[in-house]
């Protein structure tokens, strides 16, 4: 049958669907066209009696009211009025309250389903009267305390759906990690793992939450709720936001060492698998402090305080070249922490043949003991250390004639050398079998001389001292986890077992050394410079059927980063519903 549009038109009158149009037309057939009450009744379906109960109360209504229609609505120009009970208007004023920027104000309200522009926030803003923010620094927007409105609550943190959406995001940036996740196979390590799950949340969208925090800066957990508003933070771990605080705590309960090392011994294998480890390993401690009452903890040295503090003792081995961190302990007592190295051997040697390829150990004195030292020579590891200085060895260091110091030059990373002197003899140690090579350094700039003791026959003493120099490395990676990983702060709040919440520390820090390692000139950098320059960036998220497209702010180091995600855009991801991440550049600014 071909479609004729005129008789359609003509049904339309004829046979009206609705209950008003047919009334209308019922109406103008007996006031207009001069059909009496039988004969507008029987065409439209009325009785004569309804006909004229109709014309009654028309008449009346219309000398009620005279400047109204009484069947067409009039045509309102211009915008509809998006907010007609004021309840966006009332969230927005909260927010500027709490000085949130129009960015931060859009994503915390789309993430609970209000979706305005940025120019109908600043239009509202204007209208109460707000000034523009002052210009913060990123430490002054860290400590700034937020105290979200009531009317503002997030929605309860699930599994994302498969459907197409467009949101913000404040910290679009975090999702350059993901293609990382998915290149090295941590995705693959996180779900073998023997963490718990829970009913509404999987593994790897459990893990995944507690890592998005590390990697995002945030500092302060508990003193807001704003970060489990951002729907892009919620979509780095394949959930619709981030979970509460609370179940943060509720989830780190259920985790145990054993858990912990399992999954440490997962990445070592990844790890391992790319090259990222040689045969040298540095060892160091860190005391992450204890800030309640009544603690039960034993004293440790901090020497960011430089005091003792309650705190709690943490062993950690990291890679020299490459900065990985393969390994950490937190259940180290001051009984046993002589123990720490051997423990660390015994977690690298598990399942590993016996010509694996840790030939070296680098730790400072307070890591051993002169008999431990004996087993790791009996294991055939070379290990490298300082030697504590005592009243008869700074006597014999003054009885060294001048002339017998050696200079050595000491090359740095940079090309840049430093000048140092050196004196070597050999020495026999207490409960250590045959002898030592001890060399004494001096010109670094200690008040004291170093000592440095090993079981190296055969490697020069620049090249020792260049080993031993390079565990300061380590040293620099725990204040990192201090400052920007925030190890020190007992995740500022969130009641989080501090071993899973080391793990998780070491997790992010290696995500951090990948992602530098795919930003030519940038491998040195730490990982405050890594956020700041590359990550800590807004955005518009676009998911469609198969791919996300992350559309980044324009700033200065965009395209180095685009250039970076580039060969990752193949990659599926299955917590994503088997979606490619796409990486482009706003076209708005």
């Amino acid at each position: 049958m071909v479609y004729n549009p005129k008789t359609v038109v003509i049904n339309y009158f004829a046979h009206p669907s609705s209950t008003r149009h047919r009334q209308y037309l019922a109406l103008r057939a007996f006031f207009y066209d001069g059909m009496t009450a039988d004969e507008a009744g029987e065409r439209y379906g009325y009785s004569t009696h309804t006909m004229y109960s109709m014309a009654r109360d028309l008449k009346a209504w219309m000398t009620e009211h005279p400047d109204e229609d009484p069947f067409f609505l009039p045509t309102v120009l211009g915008r509809k009025e998006g907010d007609p009970d004021g309840s966006v208007r009332a969230i927005i004023v909260a927010l500027r309250k709490q000085y949130l920027s129009l960015p931060e104000i859009k994503s915390a309200l789309e993430a609970v389903g209000k979706s305005v522009s940025l120019s109908y926030i600043s239009t509202v803003l204007q209208a109460e009267g707000f000034a523009r923010l002052p210009r913060r620094d990123t430490e002054a927007r860290q400590e700034a305390q937020i105290t979200l409105p009531d009317v503002l609550v997030a929605e309860k943190a699930c599994m994302r759906e498969d459907m197409n959406e467009t949101f913000s995001s404040q910290l679009a940036g975090i999702l350059c990690f993901l293609p990382l996740v998915r290149y090295y196979g941590i995705d693959q390590a996180i779900e073998t793992s023997g963490y718990p799950e829970t009913k509404s949340l999987t593994r790897i969208a459990s893990l995944l939450s507690f890592v998005g925090l590390k990697l995002s800066n945030i500092k302060r957990y508990a003193a807001d709720d704003l970060w489990c508003m951002d729907r892009g933070m919620g979509l780095f771990a394949g959930l619709t936001v981030l979970p509460k605080t609370a179940w943060f705590s509720s989830y780190s309960s259920g985790v145990t060492r054993e858990m912990n090392v399992s999954f440490l011994k997962s990445l070592y294998h990844i790890w391992r698998a790319h090259g990222f480890l040689s045969d040298t390993v540095n060892l160091d401690f860190t005391a992450i402090p204890y800030w309640g009452d009544g603690d039960a903890l034993e004293n440790n040295w901090s020497g960011k305080r430089g005091k003792s503090i309650p705190s709690v003792l943490a062993l950690l081995a990291q890679d020299p070249d490459t900065g990985i961190i393969c390994y950490g302990d937190t259940t180290i007592r001051h009984a046993r922490q002589h123990e720490g190295v051997l423990e660390f051997l015994d977690f690298y040697r598990q399942g590993e043949p016996a010509h694996a390829s840790l030939k070296c150990l680098v730790f400072d004195c307070q890591a051993t003991t002169y008999e431990n030292l004996g087993k790791l020579a009996e294991a055939g590891i070379t290990f490298v250390t300082i030697r504590r200085r005592g009243a008869k060895l700074i006597e014999r260091i003054a009885s060294i004639p001048s002339t017998s110091w050696k200079k050595l030059r000491i090359k740095r990373a940079n090309g840049k050398g430093r000048i140092v002197k050196v004196y070597e003899e050999h020495t026999e140690l207490k409960d250590y079998p045959g002898e030592l090579r001890q060399l004494y350094l001096t010109g670094t700039g200690k008040i004291k001389p170093a000592i440095i003791i090993t079981n190296d026959a055969y490697t020069s003493a620049a090249d020792l001292v260049r080993t031993y120099s390079r565990r300061w490395m380590v040293e620099k990676e725990i204040a990192e986890h201090i400052d920007f990983f925030h190890l020190n702060r007992n995740s500022s709040g969130m009641v989080i077992k501090v071993d899973f919440d080391l793990t998780m520390t070491i997790l992010a820090h290696n995500l951090y050394r990948l992602f530098a390692g795919e930003l030519p000139g940038y491998t040195h950098c730490e990982a405050e410079t890594l956020f700041n320059k590359f990550i800590r960036n807004a955005g518009d998220i676009e998911i469609s059927e198969d791919i996300i497209e992350v559309k980044l702010k324009k700033k200065r180091h965009l395209p180095l980063l685009r250039e970076a995600m580039k060969p990752f855009e193949s990659q599926v991801f299955p917590w994503l519903h088997n979606k490619k991440i796409k990486f482009s550049a706003s076209t708005t600014t």
